[in-house]
């Protein structure tokens, strides 16, 4: 038996210096959708390259990246088992998990907000303050008139001093073409650029800077009794190993996200990129659970949640 193990041993090493293969069976990757937020921009750079760079292939896994045809519906999804991963925010989950559904935080990608207050560069707003009796534009009712709430409290104003005006997404037309004298909702690495490449530059008030505890922007959400999977753990050394990527190679990662997207080349994409790549987080499997104990203090206080709840219960470090 010895001499038999030996002998093909020994014709495996003549077939590999024969520059021929011996035949093994493939093993296919194990297969993950991850539903965005909303269609493919620089938000998700980190997740298109990991993609695009072979990252994921690494860990074994065939990631299928799915915009939405609904933006709301990607978290239901994942807590109706429809798919492994959703691309959510920090503050919606908050207030889907104390409605009832089975959704945990497992990584963050993007670790800072991106909601921001925005006005005219060159109008007549230099201060929250000077919102009393202006109009005010916003496309979510329920969250951001309370981040609005907040933000006018440090300067002794509520809504009440404002007419809050309903634009759906159309925000940084509706404050150019003078419908409103301000936006809530504004993300700050995009429509301040879109309003920079017009020529009609915007200003932002950060929410974080007035009264609004700083939170996770864009986070990935698993069903609660799913996080154990261990295909989210490798999931998520691919994508720190894609920001690690991203952060020193910035040039050529952006070639390899207009390859994959070509209709995403061009001037307002190229500024968003830039912005958002301080932001992304550099650990997204980490977690401040400080940060989002106080983030449910502000949700409670403010009478979006009935319950703080357990961090615990809505958001995991996996391992």
């Amino acid at each position: 038996m010895k001499r038999l193990t030996f002998r093909l041993v020994h014709l495996a090493l003549l077939a590999g210096l024969a520059g021929t293969t011996l035949s093994t069976p493939a093993i296919a990757n194990d297969k993950m959708t991850v539903l965005l937020d909303w269609f493919v921009n620089p938000d998700h750079a980190t997740l298109v390259i990991a993609k695009e760079k072979g990252f994921f292939t690494a860990e074994g896994l065939d990631v299928t990246l799915e915009a939405p045809a609904d933006p709301n519906a990607p978290p239901k999804l994942v807590a109706a088992g429809q798919a492994e991963l959703a691309v959510s925010y920090q503050p919606q989950l908050h207030i889907q998990v104390a409605e009832g559904l089975p959704l945990s935080r497992v990584g963050t990608l993007v670790a800072t907000p991106l909601n921001s207050l925005v006005v005219l560069k060159d109008g007549p707003i230099h201060s929250l303050a000077d919102l009393k009796g202006k109009k005010v534009g916003y496309s979510v009712g329920g969250f951001e008139d309370v981040i609005l709430d907040a933000m006018l409290e440090n300067h002794g104003l509520s809504v009440k001093d404002v007419e809050l005006i309903n634009v759906n997404f159309s925000l940084s037309p509706s404050l150019v073409s003078g419908q409103v004298d301000a936006v809530i909702g504004a993300f700050r690495n995009f429509e301040l650029n879109q309003m920079d490449i017009i020529k009609q530059p915007g200003r932002a008030f950060y929410v974080e800077e007035e009264g609004v505890p700083s939170y996770d922007e864009l986070i990935l959400v698993a069903h609660k009794d799913k996080t154990g999977d261990e295909k989210i753990s490798r999931f998520l050394r691919g994508l720190e190993k894609a920001t690690t990527y991203l952060i020193n190679h910035p040039d050529e990662s952006w070639a390899l996200f207009i390859q994959a997207y070509p209709d995403l080349d061009d001037e307002l994409n190229k500024r968003a990129w830039r912005d958002t790549l301080p932001r992304f987080a550099l650990r997204p499997a980490a977690l401040d659970q400080r940060r989002y104990r106080e983030f449910a203090d502000f949700l409670h206080s403010r009478k979006l949640i009935e319950s703080t709840g357990v961090v615990s219960d809505y958001a995991v470090e996996v391992k």
